[in-house]
């Protein structure tokens, strides 16, 4: 299951919510103001991957409207919080792999947290180095390949609609865990890491209860971390067989970020085993990229190979640092599978920047099945084109058409139905932030 998240495109167009703020109280040591963002997609796919026949066409919705502000004390820090509501839909068809059906309506409570952040009290851990928050937030490790937040948002088209968070299951309306207490120490540089509890409301994910501890060290070439995550608990009501696996589990996961001293590259690799009730299962993947800073439009090449076993649980990833992170292919992260888990994914993705506010990309995907016993085989490959276009602060447009090719069809042991030919993928998102 696969969510996306039109925040990501805002990050990526060099634009944040935070920058589009409306203050209500600006202050040397007080700042209150309204955020918001709306987001609405057109989506098409001449193919479904739900066993019904013909194409699908819909549309996603949502805004996001809320305060956010911090007030610093005289000698005791800083206090910060936010509360913010999120109201989606989706209309039409419902998507193609058949989570949502056109009919979800919702307005829910997305952000409802306090933190405190310590200033110039503690200089052993650096400015703002203790950094305490709780309530309803996100909470990401890394990039995102263990834990990003709290997706997807499915709808009423699967369970009988008893996993529905509200529709827009691509635009990714809903992010944050539902209970929190997340502990930060140190800076960037360093020592520095987080200690955490998290508690998820997402029926879909069962509603597990996590701990997790993360510890890194920083310096100008990289980045090495460790992280632990223990499962505590999950809903018996929703969990399925596999996803019960997850009251009890430890994940260790080892990763480094970074340019390792060369201009204009980057590299990045993680591994993580997973302990099950005594099943162990692996995931990690190598990353290598390169900006061609004196080429026509300062082009970046990037090349992954990411490899998931065959009983990987894929937790809490997501929409992390950009399209392919960390579900690979609009049309089979989203739609037809893999999803995460007994694949092999090799990837090429080339971008450019043809104007400041304009991101031009193709993205190329190869999947692998690796174990084929009572399992759909999801080998196939898809091809990605996007652009990524900030017209205004207020204005980013998204337009992305995908070739997806399966070399299975659901007759044959596939997802996709009416045959394993090329199917033709195209959505236009525009994000509004306020």
């Amino acid at each position: 299951m696969r969510y996306h998240s039109i925040l990501g495109v805002i990050t990526l167009a060099g634009l944040t919510a935070h920058a589009q703020a409306l203050p209500l109280i600006d202050t040397p040591d007080t700042h209150v103001s309204v955020e918001g963002l709306a987001a609405y997609g057109l989506f098409d796919s001449r193919k479904r991957y739900d066993g019904g026949e013909g194409g699908k066409h819909w549309r996603e919705g949502f805004i996001k409207y809320g305060l956010k502000g911090d007030t610093r004390m005289a000698d005791a820090g800083t206090l910060y919080g936010a509360f913010a509501l999120v109201s989606s839909a989706t209309w039409g068809d419902g998507d193609a792999g058949g989570f949502t059906d056109g009919s979800e309506r919702t307005t829910k409570i997305e952000d409802a947290y306090l933190g405190w952040r310590s200033a110039d009290l503690f200089p052993a851990f650096g400015q703002d180095g203790v950094d305490f928050s709780f309530g309803r937030q996100v909470y990401k490790v890394g990039r995102g390949f263990l834990i990003n937040d709290d997706g997807p948002n499915l709808g009423k088209g699967v369970a009988d609609g008893s996993l529905n968070r509200g529709g827009a299951y691509y635009l990714g309306a809903r992010h944050a865990f539902d209970r929190t207490a997340v502990l930060r120490l140190g800076g960037e540089q360093g020592w520095h890491g987080s200690a955490a509890w998290l508690k998820s409301d997402n029926r879909a994910q069962a509603e597990p209860e996590l701990s997790v501890v993360d510890l890194q060290y920083t310096q100008t070439i990289g980045t090495l971390a460790a992280t632990w995550i223990h499962g505590l608990d999950v809903s018996r009501r929703f969990a399925s067989e596999f996803q019960q696996r997850r009251d009890g589990m430890n994940v260790y996961g080892l990763r480094a970020e970074g340019n390792a001293g060369i201009d204009n590259a980057s590299f990045a690799a993680e591994y993580a085993l997973q302990d099950a009730q005594g099943d162990q299962a692996r995931a990690w993947y190598l990353e290598a990229g390169y900006r061609f800073a004196d080429l026509l439009w300062a082009p970046t090449l990037t090349a992954r190979y990411t490899r998931y076993g065959q009983n990987w649980d894929s937790l809490l990833t997501g929409y992390s640092t950009g399209y392919g992170t960390w579900f690979q292919g609009e049309v089979a992260a989203n739609y037809a599978g893999p999803f995460n888990s007994n694949t092999a994914v090799s990837h090429l993705g080339l971008k450019a920047n043809p104007l400041e506010a304009l991101t031009l990309g193709v993205l190329f995907f190869d999947f692998r099945t690796l174990g084929d016993r009572q399992v759909r085989n999801l080998d196939g490959r898809e091809l990605d084109l996007f652009a990524e276009w900030a017209v205004s602060p207020h204005l980013i447009v998204t337009p992305l058409i995908g070739l997806y090719r399966p070399e299975r069809s659901a007759a044959d042991g596939g997802s996709q139905s009416g045959g394993n030919g090329t199917n033709l993928y195209s959505q236009l998102t525009v994000a509004v932030p306020f």
